[in-house]
């Protein structure tokens, strides 16, 4: 089909077209037997692997290469040279004729520059190269991404740099492969432009943090990692319904479209069977990955209709973020191939469920201990005591800057509303921690000695319990789940980089603090046992208000965070602004995670984008109504219209009362509509004028937001009373349950 139908006809083209629909085949690799391959056949056959460093490197590059990627070693550029030849020579070998740095400028998305492997050589002949210094460093534009003015039009110079602890991989398209080298994006100044160089700081120093702690505890531990599994929800609607709607195309979600008679009330799609052509493509997606060495492991139907969730098995802090990144780019290319569009914002439709991004979070030494796990005697157990007050004293302290590490647009429509966490930071620890955190501050056996006084706190006996240590919490943003933290916040749109950069860093200096004080005790001569709990109770005390085991949706909630004195910030810009508080600038600096030059930068990118995303809606609004809903609206009108004067004509005045009524509600809504449509376009120009962008920003949520609720409003009424064959936008009933 050349041009798609418009108005009515096309949502009729639409939903015949949805329902001639079969499920994509595609053909699976088969082993020399004609069966299909195990996933552990393909895992990873995109990624430069140990496998192939070995089969590629001389011997004594590899051992170096490894401990660059395994303990964090500072890379012998010397080396470049050689690993460079080894990694063409492997991407030739599968397909690749290209090679560009992979990497994820503050645009939310990832970014690359594609370069062949040909060169000259002294005779004049194309020849395939790549180089140590094409390996380890590029240049892309520095000017044309979000840089916060670090990075004026005339500062074109920015550079990638080869992150080696992220494996090296093939994309893959119809058309070939290209090798794609995880960077880090810095200015020529060497500031951070990307949203990958924050994380791995926040990873240094969560290290070095936690090996002082352990170091107390008298481990032998030489590297701690924050590990990390995303769990990814998502929308997918016919690609045919989303041709038809211009706010998906435009803003990702609906910016009009009333509640259909059936949305998610009976529950009956929350782990539901999944249709077959939503298998298919996750079964296509998860091959995708698996290939790219991306550890896919769950896959279900999620609460709203339309909406399901992949979750893979906990990583690096550092890969899995990368592969977060990998994975929704993968989801929107295979759901285009399915005929589907893949809807990633955080609220697509009103009224349901949204998506979010839930981040386990743990911390991992090199000897294989979860920090975060309880061990098996009471000294185990006291460390990860200490390890658990410090993720709540991160949490308490540093809510605010938590809460911006999770702030936008979309998650503003999403939190506090339909299963998502409220916008109030808290953390969640079930019964039994709490019981036991809450006898630790009574001070509970405090004669006795050491070994009997933990033995009465419980603290021995966490290992020998049957059940999970925690309930789970789906309204808390920050619930323990028996051996790691679930930020349940997150956007499901948004990178995960940032926020996990956020917590790292708070985690850090909580850590520090307590290894302090309970170093300072120590010295002091107070027996080390006794010290950790002493520290213990210091750091349960200041964090209780944080502590909340109850319903998070709840008005009594909200009422009692307020008298806890905690932070409720529905909105982006109230919540971005803690960012630039002087005690979170002096924080950033302090941990090294970012310059105050760079926060300040982030606040002004992370405002633009607030502002444009909203711009965005606004205009994508006003045309919808203006050449979709108003005309169908006068459609209808006429209809009418001519049907009373036709009625009154055969029977009489008596019998047209009733469409005469219907009449005059459909010509107030008319009128409604186009006066609050003038009223949206004034705010928004006067708008247009402001030069502070935090005012600007503050005066979208204040005022254009509501303004657009009001249209919305009354759109959603003229669908439910406009002929259904006169209606040009695809409708909720279609969109969710058509596939």
């Amino acid at each position: 089909m050349s041009s798609l139908p418009t108005g009515s006809a096309g949502r009729s083209w639409a939903i015949q077209e949805v329902s001639r629909r079969t499920p994509r085949i595609f053909d699976y690799p088969k082993d020399k037997d004609g069966n299909a391959k195990k996933i552990s056949e393909i895992y990873g056959s995109n990624t430069f692997t140990g496998k192939a460093m070995r089969d590629k490197l001389p011997k004594n590059v590899y051992v170096k290469l490894q401990e660059t990627i395994k303990r964090g070693a500072k890379l012998d550029k010397s080396l470049a040279t050689e690993i460079a030849h080894a990694v063409k020579e492997w991407a030739i070998e599968n397909g690749a004729t290209h090679f560009c740095h992979w990497f994820q400028p503050q645009t939310g998305l990832t970014a690359e520059k594609h370069d062949a492997f040909i060169t000259y050589d002294d005779e004049g002949s194309v020849m395939e190269r790549f180089s140590g210094s094409q390996l380890i460093q590029s240049e892309p534009d520095a000017s044309s991404f979000p840089s916060g003015g670090m990075r004026a039009t005339f500062e074109a110079r920015g550079y990638t740099a080869w992150d080696p602890s992220s494996p090296i991989f093939l994309a893959e398209d119809p058309n070939g492969k290209t090798l794609c080298i995880p960077s880090v994006f810095i200015s020529y100044h060497s500031h951070a432009l990307d949203n990958k160089t924050p994380l791995l700081r926040s990873m240094e120093v969560l290290n070095q943090s936690a090996l002082k702690v352990l170091k107390l505890f008298g481990s032998h531990a030489e590297r701690v990692v924050p590990t990390l599994g995303a769990e990814q929800e998502y929308f997918l609607i016919d690609y045919a319904f989303y041709t038809l709607r211009p706010d998906l195309i435009s803003a990702g979600r609906t910016l009009i479209g009333a509640k259909p008679p059936k949305g998610q009330e009976l529950e009956d799609h929350y782990f539901g069977s999944i249709k077959d052509r939503v298998q298919s493509f996750m079964q296509e997606v998860e091959y995708e990955l698996y290939k790219l060495g991306v550890p896919i492991k769950t896959r279900h139907n999620e609460v709203a209709p339309s909406q399901f969730e992949t979750a893979p098995i906990f990583e690096e802090a550092n890969i899995a973020a990368d592969h977060n990144q990998m994975t929704m780019e993968m989801l929107r290319s295979v759901a285009r191939r399915h005929n589907l569009a893949l809807l990633l914002h955080e609220k697509p439709f009103a009224g349901i469920n949204g998506s979010g991004k839930h981040n386990n979070w743990a911390l991992s030494d090199d000897k294989g201990n979860n920090l975060l796990e309880p061990g098996k005697t009471p000294s185990q157990n006291l460390q990860f005591l200490v390890f658990l007050a410090a993720s709540l004293k991160a949490v308490h302290k540093r809510a605010g800057i938590l809460r911006a590490s999770i702030a936008g647009s979309g998650n503003d429509h999403r939190l506090g509303a339909n299963e998502a966490p409220p916008a109030i930071i808290s953390a969640f620890l079930g019964e039994q921690l709490t019981d036991i955190l809450d006898r630790i501050e009574r001070g509970e056996a405090s004669n006795q000695s050491s070994e009997e006084r933990l033995i009465a706190l419980g603290i021995s006996q966490l290992p020998d319990i049957a059940r999970d240590y925690t309930d789970r919490n789906r309204t808390s943003p920050f619930a323990f789940t028996g051996n790691k933290f679930e930020f349940r916040a997150v956007a499901s749109s948004a990178t995960v980089s940032i926020p996990m950069a956020y917590l790292n860093a708070a985690v850090a200096e909580a850590l520090d603090e307590l290894s302090c004080s309970l170093g300072q005790k120590v010295d002091s001569g107070v027996e080390f046992n006794k010290a950790v709990l002493e520290v213990l109770r210091e750091a349960i005390i200041e964090t209780k208000n944080v502590r909340f085991e109850g319903n998070g949706y709840s008005q009594e909630w909200v009422d009692e965070a307020a008298r806890r004195g905690l932070l409720n910030l529905a909105k982006t810009p109230e919540a971005l602004a803690q960012m630039v508080e002087p005690s979170s600038l002096e924080f950033f600096e302090k941990s090294g995670v970012f310059t105050k030059e760079e926060v300040e930068a982030r606040y002004h990118v992370n405002l633009e984008r607030y502002i444009k995303d909203i711009e965005i809606e606004v205009h994508a609004l006003k045309d919808m109504v203006r050449s979709m809903v108003l005309p169908a609206a006068y459609q209808q009108q006429e209809n009418l219209a001519s049907s009373i004067i036709k009625l009154k004509d055969v029977l009489g005045e008596k019998y047209s009362t009733t469409q005469t009524k219907e009449l005059v509600n459909i010509a107030s809504a008319i009128n409604r509509l186009q006066e609050s449509l003038d009223s949206l376009s004034h705010i928004s120009e006067s708008a247009e004028s402001m030069e502070d962008l935090p005012a600007k920003a503050a005066f979208y949520a204040s005022d254009i937001m509501p303004a657009m609720g009001i249209i919305r409003d009354i759109s959603d009424y003229l669908e439910e009373v406009i002929a259904d064959d006169l209606w040009p936008l695809p409708k909720y009933r279609e969109m969710l349950f058509l596939s």
